[in-house]
């Protein structure tokens, strides 16, 4: 068995067991839910709901890799894939199931900028993604593509946010951590810096894939370079360039 095959056999282990780790805890928190009784209870009811939505929602998204496979004919990177499988365990089954947010200082902060570093790489890739068809390479700069990249990912990082400002709005959540354990509402700045505080983790993160992207591109090795070889030309267009010069 060579390197790929381990790490291909590597990743379906991982897959299943982050799936169940999703899955079992839904009956539980459905459970939980239904008998609900507030005297008995170490947590608020908005609690274990924000577990069961966070569960649901991972259990959805661990299967868009495999959906960009099979209907688009998208091939994730095998260690963007790991670390895909890696952050959905961490944010969901140990960050809100295992309290982790709460247990672990800056645990939230180091899923923030691991989030927003994996976005960036998929805006690397999504450069030759929407243009699939293309006869010719795209004559891009890596300037322009290491900015898209940068863009891609901390607005990936914003629309967060207003799904957790929604969240909070409509099923009466805690994810932007805007009271306290005890369903104290925080007020003024204290209320906001949670949310600005992710924001510019995002914005970190998205800086650091940023350059290791645009390292690969200058230095034509590395994944990213790899995955835009056929897609994109990074050399001058010697008829566009006589042309300005005319």
């Amino acid at each position: 068995m060579n390197t790929k095959q381990k790490k291909g056999r590597f990743a379906r282990i991982l897959y299943v067991g982050v799936l169940f780790s999703f899955l079992i805890p839904i009956g539980i928190l459905i459970f939980l839910i239904a008998t609900y009784d507030p005297a008995h209870a170490t947590l608020l009811r908005s609690d274990y709901v924000l577990m069961l939505v966070e569960c649901v929602l991972g259990a959805t998204v661990i299967h868009l890799p495999a959906l960009l496979r099979h209907r688009w004919q998208v091939d994730i990177p095998m260690p963007l894939y790991i670390m895909f499988l890696v952050f959905l365990f961490c944010a969901i089954t140990l960050g809100e199931i295992g309290f982790f947010y709460h247990l672990i200082p800056h645990y939230d902060d180091i899923l923030h900028l691991m989030s927003s570093i994996m976005t960036g790489f998929f805006g690397y890739m999504l450069i030759a993604l929407l243009n699939p068809q293309a006869k010719e390479k795209m004559p891009l700069s890596q300037f322009f593509v290491a900015i898209f990249a940068f863009c891609f990912s901390l607005t990936i990082g914003t629309v967060w946010e207003i799904y957790e400002f929604a969240a909070d709005s409509i099923l009466g959540l805690n994810m932007q951590r805007f009271r306290t354990l005890l369903g104290e509402p925080l007020i003024g700045q204290a209320a906001l810096q949670d949310t600005m505080k992710d924001l510019i983790v995002d914005g970190c993160g998205a800086l650091i894939a940023t350059l290791i992207g645009a390292l690969s591109m200058s230095r034509q090795r590395g994944w990213v370079h790899a995955y835009l070889q056929d897609t994109v030309d990074f050399s001058p267009n010697d008829d566009t360039a006589q042309n300005n010069i005319s």
